[in-house]
């Protein structure tokens, strides 16, 4: 298995194994911004080779604030990787939007307030453009591959993260709402934006698990709920991320990839050598040495 995975994906709640892989190996990496929060599977699903992270690590023990995303954003990168499937549990902010369907956002609102949110530091500014933080490209093919797998899928919605691991109470769920918010989740910011800064498509398939806990005639949100809900789902998000290996391209073509062409603003002279070091797997082809 020489080539490089068509597709990488990072695993949520309830999805911390990829059954169905071929030739699977686990592969031990550690980045310039720590270790990731599990061994990465690389395996062939449906003969085509992919790669697979456990967001919370293995047993669901690293909290949304705790996650290293940058790490795992740049292991994913170093493998070779040119896309991302970002796998999440979420709640509903719609009324349409009911437990058991699928979300796929085009918007994304950050309400976090610890988390590393870019690679760029320490002599290093970097300007990234997110006015669309999705790929639209493997967004589309991310909806189609849910409806070939049976799924009930939304494509589009605001999404908003916030820092978590609380739930909300019921005047932010309402606020949200009023802000024409469709869905809430934990971790899909910095991820989208890590994944922009390092030039790769980036999709998020959102499971919704409850009504977060604005709903007047619903339970609100638990744990319970949400791993009862994600029990049931588990099949159709295998499924569809099957669908979505067999039809992906070996290419992308879409802008994804040359997102930092312009967004670098320091001059090079003054970039610090330890720093550009830290980087040089993202800058590479934009900063001459």
């Amino acid at each position: 298995m020489n080539e490089y995975p068509v597709l990488g994906i990072i695993g949520g709640s309830g999805l911390y194994q990829l059954p169905g892989l071929k030739e699977a190996k686990s592969i031990d990496l550690t980045t310039p911004f720590g270790n990731p929060s599990s061994p990465i599977i690389m395996g062939k699903l449906g003969g085509k080779k992919v790669a697979f992270l456990a967001r919370h690590g293995i047993g669901h023990f690293i909290s949304p604030t705790e996650i290293n995303y940058r790490a795992n954003i740049y292991a994913l990168k170093s493998l070779g990787v040119q896309r991302i499937l970002s796998v999440s549990a979420c709640g509903s902010l719609r009324d349409d939007f009911s437990p058991g369907h699928i979300v796929i956002p085009d918007q994304i609102i950050d309400f976090t307030r610890n988390r590393k949110c870019t690679f760029f530091e320490d002599g290093l500014v970097a300007h990234i453009g997110v006015a669309d933080p999705f790929c639209n490209d493997l967004s589309n093919q991310l909806g189609q591959a849910v409806d070939q797998a049976g799924g009930t899928c939304h494509k589009g919605g605001n999404a908003v993260t916030i820092e978590g691991p609380r739930f909300s109470t019921k005047a932010e769920s309402n606020l949200f709402r009023a802000w024409g918010i469709s869905i809430i989740g934990m971790t899909m910011c910095p991820e989208a934006f890590l994944a922009r800064e390092a030039e790769l498509c980036f999709a998020v398939m959102a499971h919704v698990t409850d009504y977060d806990v604005w709903h007047l005639t619903e339970e609100s949100v638990s744990v319970e709920i949400v791993v009862k809900t994600l029990k049931k789902n588990t099949e159709l998000a295998q499924n569809a991320i099957l669908e979505l290996v067999n039809n992906l391209t070996e290419e992308c073509t879409c802008s994804c990839s040359s997102a930092l062409q312009n967004a670098v603003i320091t001059s090079p002279e003054c970039i610090p050598p330890e720093t550009l070091k830290k980087v040089e797997l993202l800058v590479k082809k934009h900063i001459s040495p």
